[in-house]
């Protein structure tokens, strides 16, 4: 029993201390020429003066119906 503990906080403590992976796709990587196409775009976009109005959807009523009384 002391040695099956004393393997097992070893495993937690090995587990604990290994450092974790830090992977990165491709795509992480700083472009200098996307950055700059991208700012330009943005800059652009900012720039523009056709500012559009939000769409509102008719008011319908809900119909109501006459109740019909059991006799």
């Amino acid at each position: 029993m002391n040695r099956g503990f004393v393997i097992g906080l070893a495993l937690a403590a090995l587990c604990c201390a290994s450092t974790p992976a830090t992977a990165r796709p491709p795509t992480v990587v700083n472009s200098p020429g996307y950055d700059r196409r991208l700012q330009e775009s943005r800059s652009q976009l900012g720039s523009s003066p056709a500012i559009t109005a939000p769409v509102t959807a008719p008011v319908v009523k809900p119909k109501r119906s006459k109740k019909k009384h059991a006799n």
